[in-house]
This record gives structure tokens, C-alpha cells and sequence, in this order.
């Protein structure tokens, strides 16, 4: 499995994955599940998947082909697409694609394959957003009233994200929340694992602002878990009932 969580806030955006992918107690592996592409001073997209990595790695393999092709028009390349809701109709419909074909690959055996993806960026002249797009190739947006949207092993991280995050939270803040959220599922979910992967955009920079692999051992991310834990134990201890 794998967790990933987006964050729409006022001042920019925030997402991180992890990076396992297992099949089993003894098949686990690394696997990128942010992808990044970026037209600097025009525009960002960021893509977070989830779910079969048939699916996904397929997915973003025709996605990038069509980046690629010569001939690509804004009906065609999320690169040249003239919004983000029409980038996220592009890749809404290559996952669904996808998904059908494989899904009659694997019809004779009993089987399907489920996979989403979180779709964020921004495009000069345009806003930013964030999208979740489920595997049927329909998708939902991140609202004022919900900036955040998360895919995979949500439940774990998600109950600080609904007591922190606000549209108008700092851009800081939102990662600090987006990797407390992280450290909760990673420590309630033996499927989701290090290294992470980590972006932030700022709001109208139409580039990343900052992505950044956190290793396993990593001191930094150590320290914030750390910190947290005591945090809770202290606020536990103090409460009365």
C-alpha cells in the first residue's frame, strides 16, 4: 500500500509520499510515487499515486509519451493543457484506460486492479489545485472548507490534518503537518514506509519550491517525531477527567 496527502492552502502547496510497495510480508520495495513535471515561470504539476503499480506506472508512461510526442496539443499533454481542470480530465482518462485494459487482463483470474492519484499544480494566469482522481477517471477537488485530500492508508494521518489545517495555515505548517500525519501512518501501518518524498509550491511561483527524499534515519524527521511523541504524552498527562 502507500500513503499520500496534498495540502491546497493559501500560500501554496504541500504533498508527500512514501515509497513502499509490497505484495506480502517478504516482497516489499521502493518505488517512486510522486512525479514532477515543471515549465519554470509558466508551470507546475505534481502527480502522487496510489494503488496497483501496474496501473500507475502505465499510467504515467502514456502520460509521458504524450508529453513527448510532436504532435501533442492541449487535448493531449497535461504540459500544454490550458488548466488544471483539463489536466486533470487528461489524466483522469488515461488512468481509466488503463485501468479497463488491465482490469480484462486480469478478468479470467478473478481479479481487478484499483489505483487514484492526487493531481496538484498551477499554470501562470490560472489558480492552483488540487484534484483526487479515482481509477474510474472521475474526480473531486480540495475546497476552502477542505484543503487537504489524501489517497491510500489515510485514516491514521488523517485526524491531525482535520484539527490543524486551515486554507489560511502557513506554508511551514502545512509541512509540518503533512510529515506529522506521515509519522503517524508510518507508525500505525507497516505497509506504508521510508524514504519519503517531499514538495512544496509556492503560491503563483510556477515551480517547485523545494522537493527533498527523506532517508530512513533521516535526523531531522527523527527529531519532529520525536518531539511529537513527547508532545502527546505531555498533553495526555496533563488533561483531567
Amino acid at each position: 500500500m502507500t500513503y499520500c496527502v496534498g495540502l491546497r492552502l493559501d500560500a501554496g502547496l504541500v504533498l508527500l509520499s512514501d515509497t513502499r510497495t509490497n505484495a506480502g510480508v517478504d516482497n516489499i520495495a521502493v518505488y517512486r510515487k510522486m512525479y514532477l513535471y515543471e515549465d519554470p515561470g509558466e508551470r507546475v504539476i505534481v502527480l502522487l499515486a496510489a494503488g496497483s503499480l501496474s496501473v500507475t506506472q502505465t499510467t504515467i508512461a502514456k502520460l509521458q509519451e504524450a508529453i513527448d510526442d510532436p504532435d501533442a496539443t492541449e487535448a493531449t499533454s497535461i504540459m500544454k493543457a490550458h488548466t488544471m481542470l483539463d489536466v486533470a480530465e487528461i489524466i483522469g482518462n488515461q488512468l481509466s484506460e488503463v485501468r479497463r485494459d488491465i482490469d480484462e487482463k486480469l478478468a479470467p483470474l478473478g481479479q481487478n486492479a484499483a489505483a487514484s492519484m492526487l493531481v496538484a499544480g498551477q499554470r501562470r494566469g490560472g489558480a492552483m489545485r488540487l484534484f483526487l482522481v479515482y481509477g474510474e477517471g472521475n474526480f473531486i477537488e480540495a475546497t476552502e472548507d477542505t484543503p487537504f485530500l489524501q489517497i491510500g492508508e489515510h485514516k491514521y494521518g488523517k485526524p491531525i490534518l482535520d484539527r490543524v489545517v486551515r486554507r489560511e495555515t502557513l506554508l511551514l505548517d502545512g509541512k509540518k503537518a503533512a510529515l506529522l500525519s506521515m509519522d503517524s501512518t508510518l507508525r500505525s501501518n507497516l505497509s506504508v514506509g521510508m524514504p519519503l518524498d517531499l514538495c512544496l509550491i509556492d503560491r503563483d511561483a510556477w515551480r517547485v519550491g523545494e522537493y527533498r527524499r527523506i532517508e530512513a534515519g533521516d535526523e531531522q524527521f527523527r527529531a519532529m517525531s520525536e518531539a511529537w511523541s513527547n508532545a502527546l504524552r505531555e498533553a495526555f498527562r496533563k488533561i483531567s477527567v
